[in-house]
């Protein structure tokens, strides 16, 4: 059961026929009443949008590319887990897991792959390679679903730290953005005999009581955007935390229903000015999308919201009990929710080694600002090399 297999994307046309079958004969709802994205996606965008998925877009050509990673797949805990797993020509590479998060994927951390691995080829210097491990959640991509409940955070942190150690890897680093920096957090804290450090985009702390009285406006301006997206944003999150299987009918059996709730955040997420396409293209949007419907994921990649988005939002509404000791790195992009403050953050993290952050960039930085992403685990992992081996 512990073996590690090879693996590699193989999708049948007849689920590409399908798809574009289901894309060409879409029952359309009328336009939104108001003029901007208040209401959802707008009907004019949704509608170019599905007309290149069905007319253009080639899911082969996305195919033949991710196939060129090498990707494996090893079961766990009653589960297989797909992971791409992209070792560093440079044998003192450190090792590193990078977790994405929802509506996310693999796919997000595609562009820093090579830079991770080579730096030398990319600006930087053989001294900061890594070793990159990219699995997919339980219930995403091409992981298996969960038939039981209980795959919560906690449970897939244990996993990714068996799942390391099968890669052969003792010490290793660990980072990742939503559902990753809180997995990324809990493996500092279940296996810290082996991880190096952690780098979270951002990191998860509540607002310190004790300040209250004498906020920054940078801590001001952070908490009045985190309860702007409570109250405006948050109907996804509560759909998926209180009936995912209710709405997973719908994002399993329409793929215009699926392309809409996931470009939905991909344009509300992201640091864009009014133009996703300058920061994230509609290629790389239809790939994430595609991976979704291919794999029907959308029932089981919400289910995570029911297993543990009300404990992880206590995290940075609330407050916490535990002490994260590991060398912490931070990053903070200015259009992420939520985005807390250093001194809000070292109560929880009482190690921060590094705190950037960036003047661009918002939830999908892998995607939307990879260079910067790139720079900023180079930063912080270099200053923890020396500690690898011990």
């Amino acid at each position: 059961m512990s073996r590690i297999e090879d693996f590699s994307i193989a999708v049948p046309q007849s689920e590409l026929d399908d798809l574009r079958d289901r894309l060409r004969h879409t029952r359309w709802p009328e336009a939104e009443t108001v003029d901007d994205w208040s209401q959802g996606v707008p009907l004019a965008y949704m509608r170019r949008l599905s007309a290149e998925w069905s007319e253009d877009y080639d899911w082969r050509d996305t195919q033949a590319r991710l196939n060129a990673l090498p990707h494996v797949r090893t079961e766990i805990d009653g589960l297989r887990i797909h992971a791409v797993h992209a070792r560093s020509p440079h044998a003192d590479a450190m090792p590193l897991i990078l977790t994405h998060g929802w509506p996310g994927s693999f796919l997000e951390f595609e562009k820093i792959i090579e830079p991770l691995t080579r730096p030398d080829a990319h600006g930087g210097s053989a001294t900061n390679a890594f070793h990159v491990v990219c699995p997919s959640l339980p219930g995403y991509g091409f992981s298996d679903k969960p038939a039981t409940p209980g795959w919560g955070v906690q449970r897939i942190a244990a996993a990714w730290a068996e799942l390391m150690a099968r890669l052969g890897y003792d010490r290793y680093g660990a980072g990742g953005s939503d559902w990753g920096t809180s997995i990324s957090t809990l493996l500092a804290l279940q296996d810290a005999d082996h991880v190096v450090g952690i780098h979270l985009v951002p990191p998860l702390a509540a607002p310190d009581a004790a300040s209250a009285e004498e906020l920054t406006e940078a801590e001001r301006t952070a908490l009045a955007e985190l309860s702007a997206r409570q109250e405006h944003e948050s109907a996804y999150s509560e759909l998926q935390a209180t009936k995912p299987q209710t709405i997973g009918y719908s994002l399993v059996d329409s793929p215009v229903g699926l392309c809409a709730w996931i470009a939905e955040k991909f344009w509300t997420w992201s640091d864009h000015d009014g133009d996703l396409d300058r920061v994230i293209s509609r290629r790389e949007l239809l790939d994430t999308v595609t991976l979704y419907w291919l794999t029907r994921s959308g029932a089981s990649s919400a289910r995570l919201y029911w297993e543990s988005i009300r404990e992880v939002s206590s995290w940075f509404t609330a407050a916490t009990t535990d002490v994260v000791t590991a060398p912490t790195g931070c990053t903070i992009f200015p259009k992420e929710v939520p985005r807390p403050s250093r001194r809000w953050a070292a109560k929880r993290y009482v190690d921060i080694r590094h705190w950037g952050e960036p003047t661009r960039g918002g939830h999908f930085a892998a995607l939307e600002q990879p260079n910067v992403l790139v720079r900023e685990l180079r930063t912080f992992f270099r200053g923890l090399r020396g500690e690898q081996s011990t």
